[in-house]
């Protein structure tokens, strides 16, 4: 099934999710934290995910929860997404849907494997997939230390796998050079997507 990348929010004027994927180590997290400022500028809301790990673990700034405490909040309704992933969960809070349909734009960190779900809910959502040339990625999860080579091999391959299976419709932003450049790209390509100016 294809999906018009370039499809408009509704004329309800609901915003549009911005659903940014990429593997492990591609380096989401530096390039929104680069972008943010600008993507304030623009009126684009950052969610902030939940995890369930420890909130000093090196990574993005998470909400880090204990697996109980997810299950709770997941039972409350408090997520608006979440889904399992290396051995993790991960919820991104309710209020993105308040904040939608105020007709903000939102960006939001998913799952390749979670695309189709988020998509079911969000029809008109902006895939995005965050890539990194395979020599590049590989030396970034070494120098991480998180994983063996032999657990970064097996990452890289799946990464490929994962990545040959998306619709079409997926941009697709580079990140094999600096942050400052991909930051730069991702706001051309939701610019290009139709992101109003705040004064429009």
């Amino acid at each position: 099934m294809q999906h018009d990348a370039s499809a408009r929010p509704s004329s309800d004027n609901r915003g549009r999710l911005i659903y940014l994927m990429g593997p492990s180590g591609s380096g989401k997290d530096s390039v929104i934290d680069q972008a943010r400022p600008a993507l304030r500028e623009l009126g684009v809301a950052v969610a902030r995910r939940a995890i369930t790990r420890s909130a000093e673990a090196v990574g993005e700034d998470a909400q880090g929860v204990s697996p109980q405490q997810f299950a709770s909040l997941r039972a409350q309704g408090a997520f608006a997404l979440d889904w399992p992933a290396n051995g993790l969960h991960y919820g991104i809070p309710q209020e993105i849907d308040a904040w939608l349909e105020q007709g903000r734009w939102v960006l939001v960190n998913g799952s390749r494997g979670h695309l189709e779900v988020a998509r079911a809910k969000y029809p008109d959502l902006l895939p995005i997939l965050l890539s990194v040339a395979p020599q590049v990625l590989r030396e970034r999860l070494m120098r991480r230390g998180r994983e063996t080579a032999e657990e970064i091999e097996q990452r890289l391959a799946r990464n490929q796998q994962v990545s040959t299976r998306l619709d079409e419709d997926v941009r697709s932003l580079d990140n094999s050079t600096s942050v400052a450049e991909a930051a730069q790209r991702l706001l051309a390509l939701l610019h290009e997507a139709g992101l109003p100016l705040q004064n429009e």
